[in-house]
């Protein structure tokens, strides 16, 4: 007997949503990142945390609207618990993907910083750590597809032990 299209992990219409959704999130947080740079005037690697705070909101969103059909699932509080536990990771994985790739890159391979003017910014942006920051989004673009597509949007139990534990407690 023939698997449902939607069981697969990897099946191209739910990649594809989840791309489009993955990529619109990604260009919210380079730039959210660039602003909060300008704004409050701090590194690159410290405006990647606050950015991708600000890509959160957004991702869930349009992950549940647009990427798992998910839309009528009546079960939104529990995916928010788990998109936000996922998107923690996920947060883990851009950093360190993003810190770890600029200093193979500069300290490694003896590529040199590249800058570039942008018309609504104040200061130049560093296109050597834009390429860095844009690996880590590919590094948690990976993990986050396979953990929302087995575990936040689809019903695992989870959420209702989560729930028993903490009224245990």
């Amino acid at each position: 007997m023939a698997e449902p299209q939607n069981s697969k992990i990897f099946n191209a219409k739910d990649l594809i949503a989840y791309f489009i959704v993955a990529g619109t999130g990604a260009v919210i947080q380079l730039i959210s990142s660039s602003l909060i740079q300008d704004w409050f005037d701090i590194s690159w690697s410290a405006s990647i945390v606050p950015s991708y705070l600000v890509g959160l909101i957004w991702g869930f969103t349009l992950t549940k609207l647009f990427a798992f059909n998910a839309r009528q699932s009546n079960q939104t509080r529990r995916e928010m618990v788990k998109f936000f536990m996922v998107a923690m990771v996920s947060m883990v994985v851009t950093k360190v993907g993003a810190d770890l790739s600029y200093e193979v890159v500069t300290n490694y391979l003896g590529y040199g910083i590249y800058e570039a003017k942008l018309p609504f910014g104040k200061k130049d942006v560093n296109i050597t750590e834009m390429a860095c920051y844009i690996f880590g989004q590919g590094c948690s673009f990976v993990s986050n597809y396979i953990l929302h597509k087995t575990f936040t949007f689809k019903s695992t139990g989870f959420y209702d032990r989560l729930k028993e534990l903490i009224k245990e407690s």
